[in-house]
C-alpha cells in the first residue's frame, strides 16, 4: 500500500480521508481518541445510525460466543474472524476508526456481487463489522497460490469471476444514486463464495463521484495500492469511475497471468498498456508467455486474445479512452457464453478420446 499526498489550489469541498486498508489500524483515527476527547455522543450517534438503517447491532458477548472468543482456529486473515451466528457462518472484522460512511454505503447497496453487511458492534472503542461469509476466501489466494494445495481456477472460472466483478462495479457506477467509485479494487478485495461467485469487499475508500457524467472530481489525498492506481489519479488526483476501470484491467491481467501487477513494471516500462501491445499485435503467438502456466494452454486462444485486447483498453493512459463498466459487462457476458461452449466441446472431445483409447 502506498500513500501519496498532493495539494491543489482548487479542490472540491469533499476530500478523501487518508486511509490505508492494509494498515488500517495505524492510519485511521481510533475511536479511543474520540472518546478521550469527550465524544461519547459520537459513539452513540453511530449506534443510532446503525439502528436507523435496520442493521442489527450485536452485543460484544454475542460475537465472543460466535467466534469462540476470537480463537486462533477461527482466525481468517488480518483482523477478520469466522463466526457462527444463528447457525450460519459469518465473517467478523475488527476495525479501529470511524467506518460510518462504509456502513451507510453498504446499507444502501444490495447486489449479489457486493459483500453484504449484516450487522455491527462497538466495544471498547473498536468497531466489529459482521459480513456474509465467503467460503473460498480471496481471489488473490487462488491466483497467486504457490503451495501445491490444489487451488486452481479454470479458464471458465476466471472469466465468470471477471464478469461478477465487472457486474458489481457496474452496479456501483450506474445503479447507485449518486454513483460511487470503489477506489481500491484488487484481488485481495474480491471474495469467492462456496460456488466461486465473486463479491467485492472493503469499501472503506469508496466515495461518490461528483459532477455530471464525464466530469472528474479532484482529491488532495492520493491513496491506493501500487500497480492499481490509474495515472490520472496518481499524478493529478482526478477521481471518476474510470479509476475502477483501470484497476479492473490490472486485476484481470493478474487473473489470466497468475502474476502480481508489480511484476509487469520496470524502470523502463511503467505503462502496462505498452507492455501488452506486443501481445495484442501478435495475437495467439503472444499469449504463450503471458497466460497462467498452470492452465497448460487449456484455454480458447481466440477468446484469450479478446480478453487481452479488453485489458489493454482498460489500461489506456487517457481515462476517456477506457470503456465504461457496462460495456465491459456486455463483453464479458459474450466471452463467458463462448467460453462455456468451448468448455463443453473440450470435455466432449476428451471423453471421446478416453473412450476410444480404452
Amino acid at each position: 500500500m502506498v500513500i501519496f499526498c498532493m495539494f491543489f489550489s482548487k479542490t472540491k469541498k469533499k476530500t478523501d480521508p487518508i486511509i490505508s486498508l492494509e494498515s488500517f489500524e495505524a492510519c485511521e483515527k481510533p475511536l479511543e481518541k474520540s472518546l478521550e476527547d469527550g465524544s461519547q455522543a459520537f459513539l452513540d450517534s453511530m449506534l443510532s445510525i446503525a439502528q436507523s438503517i435496520n442493521l442489527k447491532v450485536y452485543k460484544f458477548k454475542e460475537l465472543q460466543v460466535a467466534t469462540d472468543n476470537f480463537s486462533t482456529s477461527n482466525h481468517i486473515k488480518g483482523s477478520v474472524y469466522r463466526g457462527v451466528i444463528n447457525g450460519d457462518f459469518a465473517a467478523i472484522k475488527k476495525v479501529h476508526g470511524d467506518v460510518s460512511k462504509e456502513i451507510q454505503l453498504l446499507n444502501k447497496v444490495y447486489h449479489s456481487n457486493l459483500i453484504r453487511l449484516s450487522g455491527v458492534c462497538i466495544n471498547d472503542g473498536n468497531w466489529y463489522l459482521v459480513y456474509e461469509y465467503a467460503a473460498n476466501g480471496t481471489l488473490s489466494d487462488w491466483i497467486f497460490n504457490r503451495d501445491d494445495s490444489g487451488k486452481y481456477l479454470s479458464w471458465k472460472d476466471r472469466i465468470r469471476i471477471a464478469l461478477d466483478v465487472a457486474t458489481g462495479l457496474n452496479y456501483l457506477h450506474s445503479f447507485t444514486n449518486p454513483p460511487h467509485v470503489h477506489k481500491d479494487l484488487k484481488t485481495s478485495n474480491v471474495l469467492l463464495d462456496g460456488d466461486f461467485r465473486a463479491k467485492i469487499t472493503n469499501f472503506a475508500m469508496a466515495r461518490s463521484t461528483e459532477g455530471r457524467e464525464g466530469e472528474f472530481a479532484l482529491t488532495r489525498h492520493i491513496v491506493g495500492t501500487k500497480g492499481y492506481m490509474a495515472p490520472e489519479y496518481l499524478e493529478n488526483g482526478l477521481v471518476s469511475t474510470k479509476l475502477d476501470v483501470y484497476a479492473f484491467g490490472v486485476l484481470l491481467l493478474e487473473v489470466i497471468t497468475g502474476k502480481e501487477a508489480t511484476a509487469f513494471y520496470s524502470d523502463e516500462h511503467n505503462n502496462l498498456a505498452d507492455r501488452l501491445s506486443n501481445v495484442v499485435e501478435n495475437g495467439k503467438e503472444g499469449l504463450k508467455h503471458l497466460i497462467e502456466p498452470s492452465m497448460l494452454e487449456n484455454y480458447p486462444a481466440e477468446l484469450a486474445v479478446v480478453v487481452v485486447q479488453l485489458i489493454n483498453s482498460c489500461l489506456k493512459q487517457n481515462p476517456t479512452a477506457r470503456p465504461a463498466m457496462d460495456e465491459i459487462v456486455q463483453s464479458f457476458s459474450r466471452i463467458l457464453t463462448s467460453s462455456s461452449t468451448w468448455d463443453l466441446s473440450s470435455n466432449m472431445s476428451w471423453s471421446q478420446t478416453s473412450t476410444g483409447s480404452s
